[in-house]
């Protein structure tokens, strides 16, 4: 390497403002503090250095200071010089008085320039970490876009704008998700930390969150805050339950959310991979907000238990099939948004269908039935309609047999 005083050493490092877009005062102080580094290592701790960038110039001036001393009695070079050699840079110095002497780059050997480089390199390359740390730290739960720049099979690298390197896990993906190099993909950053002091950001596509950013980007009542997003549920790529509130009367917040014909939910959906959205106006009632949430089916009345947080769900014969939904979706769904463990029963069934006790009688002993029938339970619902604790007191029957009746009985009104 051929080591040039004169080198503009702002100019050899412009690869680096340019590619890393660090700022040049900040290039410029790490050049500093990368030199009194290098200084110290050469010359002690003890030197006094000054290490001037000229920004204009774009140059970098080393400045050292040493105590004028006389001839022969320099006992610490990096901190005094004899008279002989000062007056060479200056005739009228005098002892007692500080020179500053100019170090120049040739004065370090190729070895130490190579150092010197590395560790400009380094710091350049910390900086530049720090940076994107900082930045995306604060944007966790924000939406993102970037391009997929690889694709391994637990987890895609993205691209935003700025070449700044995002993950997608397989499992913050929505399982219909296809991506291949160069496609675009949308998600929001769920975390930034730190691995081995590099920057990791992760994305999601899963998460409910990523959902609602969508819809406060589609939706501008949601975006100025005139209709608030209570919760949401999803399933990703299946189905979402949406349960909305607004404060203004003169707003339908569903009507609002949906669009004309759509018009607003349809991107969205499209982005989610087709997931089915359910959008709900929220309501303090817990049987109103079931009933909406359990949206296609309808509902003929609900049963609380308030103290367990379950409801008995009734509805005909024809609407137990929406209420579950595909895959049972939707009263998952419904269930997690509301609160409460929902059972649907149809409330047909004791009007068509209802199980006399003795269609058990090639299962237990007649013995059994009767003494079942003795306490009022000849029907399966009766037995149903008592405690377990209730049927073994009242029976005075085995624990085992009670418990055998009441698996037999539930067995067959699933049926």
């Amino acid at each position: 390497m051929k080591i040039d005083d004169q080198i503009n050493l702002i100019g050899t490092f412009a690869d680096f403002k340019e590619s890393k877009s660090i700022d040049r005062e900040t290039l410029m102080h790490i050049l500093e503090d990368v030199f009194v580094s290098a200084l110290n290592k050469k010359y002690g701790n003890n030197a006094k250095f000054d290490v001037i960038v000229n920004v204009d110039r774009g140059d970098l001036e080393i400045q050292h200071s040493l105590e004028i001393v006389e001839d022969g009695m320099v006992k610490d070079p990096a901190n005094q010089i004899s008279l002989s050699d000062a007056i060479k840079i200056e005739p009228d110095f005098e002892v007692g008085e500080e020179v500053i002497e100019q170090i120049q780059l040739s004065d370090f050997q190729r070895r130490e320039i190579l150092a010197l480089r590395q560790n400009l390199s380094n710091k350049i390359m910390e900086h530049e970490k720090d940076v994107i740390f900082n930045k995306y730290e604060p944007r966790k739960g924000e939406i993102v876009t970037g391009e997929v720049s690889q694709v391994w099979k637990r987890e895609i690298l993205v691209l935003d704008d700025d070449k700044v390197e995002m993950v997608l896990p397989k499992n913050e993906q929505i399982p219909t998700d296809y991506f291949k190099k160069g496609d675009t993909v949308t998600a929001i950053i769920t975390q930034v930390e730190a691995v081995n002091g590099s920057p990791r950001i992760l994305l999601s596509r899963t998460s409910p969150k990523f959902l609602e950013c969508l819809m406060e980007r589609s939706i501008p009542e949601i975006e100025e805050g005139v209709i608030i997003i209570k919760d949401i549920v999803r399933v990703p790529g299946e189905r979402a339950k949406v349960l909305v509130e607004t404060y203004d009367d003169r707003i339908d917040p569903v009507g609002a959310c949906v669009g004309v014909k759509g018009s607003r939910i349809h991107d969205i959906v499209r982005e989610l991979r087709n997931e089915n959205i359910d959008i709900i106006n929220y309501t303090a009632k817990k049987d109103l907000l079931i009933a909406r949430a359990l949206n296609p089916a309808k509902i003929s009345s609900i049963e609380l238990d308030e103290e367990n947080k379950t409801a008995k769900v009734f509805m005909k014969s024809d609407q137990v099939s929406l209420a579950i939904g595909k895959g049972g979706y939707n009263i998952k769904l419904a269930s997690k948004l509301s609160g409460y463990e929902i059972d649907v029963y149809r409330d047909d069934i004791k009007e068509e269908y209802v199980i006399p006790l003795t269609e058990f009688n090639d299962v237990f002993d007649q013995w059994v039935i009767d003494t079942f029938i003795g306490i009022g339970c000849d029907t399966a619902e009766s037995i149903m309609a008592l405690s377990r604790d209730e049927l073994i007191r009242r029976t005075d029957l085995e624990e085992e047999t009670v418990d055998a009746m009441i698996a037999a009985v539930k067995e067959e009104l699933a049926k």
